[in-house]
C-alpha cells in the first residue's frame, strides 16, 4: 500500500459536504446540460450520483440558469456549485437562489465593487467561493512579467485574489489552478500549496476526450494525490460526466485512497483465449456499473490458470473452449458448459453475492 500523507488544509463545509482538513477527498463533475433545463440536468445529476459525484457544479450563463437552482435542489442529494464568468449579477442570483458554493475567477468578473457585491452576498448566506486560475485567462500583468501563462503567473494570481478576499474580511474560500499541460498544472499546485493552507481543487484543464483525457487526468492528479495535494478532484472530458465520476474513483481506487464500486480484474487476453473475454467484461462491467459495494471481480480467458491468478478475488469466472468455472477466493464452485450460459450463471452467482454481503 502506498503511503501519502496530504498536505494539511483548512476545511470548509459546501452544503453538508465537509472539505479539506482530515475530509476524505471528494469526488466531483459538470453537467452539460443547459441549467435551465430543469428536466434534463436533475436526470444528469440522478445519474452523476449513482456513479458517486459528491459534488456537482453546473454552468450559470444566463439569469433563467440562476432562477433554475430552487427546482433543480429540491430534486437532488448532492451540493451544488454555481459557475461563473464575467457577470457577478449571476453570482449574487446564484447564491440568491441557494447555490451551496460558487466557482469564480475573480479576474474575469470587472471591477473591484462588483467583486465585493459577491462577497457581501456570500458572507451573508455563508457560501463558500472557489477561486479558479486557469491558465488561458491569466491576468496581462502577469503574463507579461513571466512571459506566459506559467506556474509562478498562476500563483502568483491566486494568491493576489486571495489577498483580496482576505482583506474584505471572507476567507470561506477553495482554490484551484488548472492548465492543459500536466507539468505546469503539477507545478502550479506544489508551489501554491508550499504557500497557503486553503483547501484545493485539482484538475487538468481541457484533458481531451476520453482515452487522451483519462491519461492524462490520471498523470496529473495521480502524481498530485501521491504527493498529498488535493481536497477535491475533477477529471475533465469531452464526453459523458459519468466517465469522469468514473475515472476519479479508479484513480483513487489505484493509490489506494478510497474506494467505490467494484474492482474487476481482467488478463489482457492473448492467443490462449477461447472465450469472447472482452465482451463479457464490457457485460458485467455494465451489470455492476450502479454498484457502490467494493469487492473483487475476476474474469479470466484460461480455464487452467485463471483461478490461481485471480486467488485474491472475492468471485470470479474463467472460461475455456466448451468448459467455463465459476469460483470464489480461487475455489472452483461450479462449472458451466458454454459461454452464453458461462455468463448467465455467474450473473446469477453475483446477484447472490450481492444479496448476501448487503
Amino acid at each position: 500500500m502506498l503511503e501519502i500523507r496530504r498536505r494539511p488544509t483548512r476545511k470548509i463545509f459546501i452544503g453538508g459536504v465537509d472539505i479539506g482538513g482530515d475530509a476524505p477527498i471528494r469526488v466531483q463533475s459538470m453537467t452539460n446540460t443547459p441549467t435551465r433545463d430543469i428536466r434534463a440536468t436533475v436526470e444528469q445529476i440522478h445519474l452523476l450520483e449513482k456513479a458517486g459525484c459528491e459534488l456537482i457544479r453546473v454552468a450559470v450563463n444566463e439569469l433563467e440558469a440562476a432562477r433554475a437552482i430552487p427546482q433543480i435542489k429540491k430534486e437532488i442529494e448532492i451540493p451544488l456549485i454555481a459557475d461563473i464568468h464575467f457577470d457577478h449579477k449571476l453570482a449574487i442570483e446564484a447564491v440568491k437562489n441557494g447555490a451551496d458554493a460558487i466557482r469564480i475567477n475573480p479576474g474575469n468578473i470587472g471591477n473591484i465593487h462588483h467583486l465585493e457585491r459577491i462577497i457581501e452576498v456570500c458572507r451573508e448566506r455563508e457560501v463558500p467561493i472557489r477561486i479558479g486560475v486557469n491558465s488561458g485567462s491569466v491576468e496581462k500583468v502577469f503574463l507579461k512579467k513571466y512571459g506566459g501563462p506559467t506556474p509562478d503567473a498562476m500563483v502568483e494570481s491566486a494568491l493576489q485574489k486571495i489577498a483580496f478576499f482576505e482583506s474584505r474580511g471572507f476567507s470561506l474560500l477553495k482554490v484551484s489552478l488548472k492548465s492543459s499541460s500536466i507539468e505546469d498544472t503539477i507545478h502550479a499546485y506544489e508551489r501554491f500549496s508550499a504557500l497557503s493552507d486553503y483547501p484545493l481543487h485539482i484538475g487538468v484543464t481541457e484533458a481531451g476526450p476520453l482515452l487522451p483525457g483519462t491519461v492524462k487526468s490520471s498523470l496529473g492528479l495521480g502524481i498530485l494525490l501521491y504527493k498529498g495535494i488535493g481536497d477535491t478532484i475533477r477529471v475533465s472530458l469531452t464526453g459523458d460526466p459519468i466517465d469522469e465520476i468514473r475515472v476519479c474513483w479508479e484513480i483513487l481506487r489505484g493509490l489506494g485512497i478510497r474506494q467505490r464500486g467494484p474492482e474487476i480484474i481482467s488478463c489482457p487476453t492473448c492467443g490462449r483465449t477461447q472465450i469472447d473475454i472482452i465482451k463479457i467484461v464490457e457485460e458485467i462491467e455494465d451489470y455492476l456499473q450502479d454498484v457502490s459495494q467494493v469487492f473483487k471481480v475476476a474474469i479470466m480467458g484460461c480455464v487452467v490458470n485463471g483461478p490461481g491468478e485471480a486467488r485474491e478475488a472475492d468471485i470470479g469466472l474463467a472460461g475455456g473452449r466448451d468448459l467455463g468455472v465459476i469460483f470464489k477466493k480461487g475455489r472452483v464452485i461450479k462449472k458451466v458448459q458454454g459461454e452464453k450460459d458461462l455468463l448467465r450463471e455467474f450473473k446469477r452467482e453475483l446477484a447472490r453475492f450481492l444479496r448476501d454481503n448487503t
